[in-house]
């Protein structure tokens, strides 16, 4: 009776599971909530409380996976080439975002003056800044900022190698310099946020700029607490110098924080800013 239910291959039959129809249904209630609020017909609360419901499932959905791979062993091999598949096709999802948010930056920058339905150069003064518009100067935060996220890169590097070589403290310092790093990021932007002299709402420049940064400012904290998961796993004795695709993908994840942010700063902050008051 055993051997008629033994496995006889490398793949992993997934149990079934409630997490991806649950987090659907709140995914869906967050995006109903959030239209309805900006329209103000609902209070904020609905799309807090899909939010919340998606973190959590997300967290329960993600401990199932861990389970699998560390204490069911289900990640063979084969699986985990799969999963670096899967990895590599969510990250390139992630930069068709980036891409659009770049695309309406150089549409509004490169073409001040075009007319569809509107003249647009209402909005700029038929230039890039718009008139009237104190941008940042790149070279004082926006650039240790980019030293940050350029030393992360390399501590997040240091860590990945030591544990492939099995040196398990090194890892973890790494990480640990990681993590602050990441933390510091954040916190700087958001002083960054709170002296800017241009908002959200009620010019061009500052819609593209806000969505730009904050949308990468938003991957900087999942990755770190991507990272800061890693590190706890880390302390708990999960990875191995051979089994360790959650910290490969965290990493993954992580360099393509570094690499979009170069482009927002040598365009957006550097190129975008050129010629405008500081």
């Amino acid at each position: 009776m055993a051997e008629a239910h033994a496995k006889h291959h490398d793949y992993h039959l997934v149990d079934p599971s409630p997490w991806p129809f649950v987090v659907s249904v709140f995914a869906f209630v967050m995006a109903v909530g959030a239209v309805f609020w900006m329209h103000g017909q609902l209070t904020v609360l609905v799309m807090i409380a899909g939010l919340l419901g998606v973190l959590y499932t997300l967290i329960m959905w993600w401990r199932d996976v861990i389970r699998e791979g560390e204490h069911e062993h289900a990640h063979t091999p084969v699986v985990q080439i799969h999963l670096r598949y899967g990895m590599i096709l969510f990250i390139a999802t992630e930069v068709m975002f980036f891409v659009a948010w770049f695309w309406a930056f150089f549409d509004a920058a490169l073409f001040v003056g075009e007319e569809i339905n509107f003249s647009r150069a209402e909005f700029t003064g038929g230039h890039w800044p718009p008139t009237g518009i104190e941008t940042f100067n790149p070279w004082h935060l926006p650039l240790l900022n980019t030293l940050i996220l350029l030393t992360s890169g390399t501590t997040l590097t240091w860590a990945h190698h030591a544990l492939v070589h099995g040196d398990r403290q090194s890892a973890k310092w790494g990480l640990w310099l990681t993590v602050g790093l990441g933390f510091l990021f954040s916190l700087l932007q958001g002083y960054e946020y709170s002296h800017a002299e241009f908002a959200f709402s009620g010019n061009i420049y500052g819609a593209t700029f806000f969505m730009a940064t904050g949308f990468h400012g938003f991957h900087v904290i999942i990755g770190t607490i991507f990272l800061a998961v890693c590190l706890g796993r880390l302390f708990a004795g999960h990875f191995t110098p051979t089994h360790h695709f959650g910290l490969e993908a965290a990493a993954w994840y992580w360099h393509l924080v570094d690499v979009v942010w170069l482009f927002l700063f040598t365009f957006i902050y550097v190129w975008g800013s050129a010629g405008a008051p500081h």
